[in-house]
């Protein structure tokens, strides 16, 4: 079941291209978007990194070996250390349910730790000079 918390809204983004920001106040723990997810099969896997979606795609089932096509405002959610929101992926329901980690105010954008745990300060791929 997709739902959409009614007071969000994407706009351009001080910190990359596109984001998802708060109309009103969110508190922690609401739900913000409950995204259906398009699983590609493994197969595929390999093949997303030469299409435009490599920056778009999470990782998904249990052993990771899947793609994963956020829908909805899913794949609009921008990557922070210091995030406000956190996602918990459903791998039987195929969604990624988005939730406010930290009170949102006004205007804020709405961040997500892509690495899955909101306060991992593990580098992302595009944060490494390696």
């Amino acid at each position: 079941m997709a739902q959409r918390h009614p007071s969000v809204y994407i706009a351009e983004s001080p910190i990359h291209g596109r984001g998802v920001f708060a109309a009103q106040p969110i508190a922690a723990g609401e739900v913000i978007e409950i995204c259906p997810v398009l699983v590609l099969p493994e197969e595929d896997f390999e093949l997303i990194h030469v299409t435009a979606l490599h920056d778009y795609y999470f990782l998904w089932g249990e052993d990771e070996k899947q793609c994963g096509i956020v829908l909805g405002y899913g794949s609009i959610y921008n990557h922070s250390y210091e995030p406000n929101a956190e996602y918990s992926p459903d791998y039987k329901a195929n969604t990624l349910s988005i939730y406010c980690y930290k009170d949102i105010e006004i205007g804020d954008e709405i961040t997500l730790n892509y690495n899955g745990d909101p306060d991992s300060k593990n580098l992302m791929w595009f944060d490494r000079t390696d």
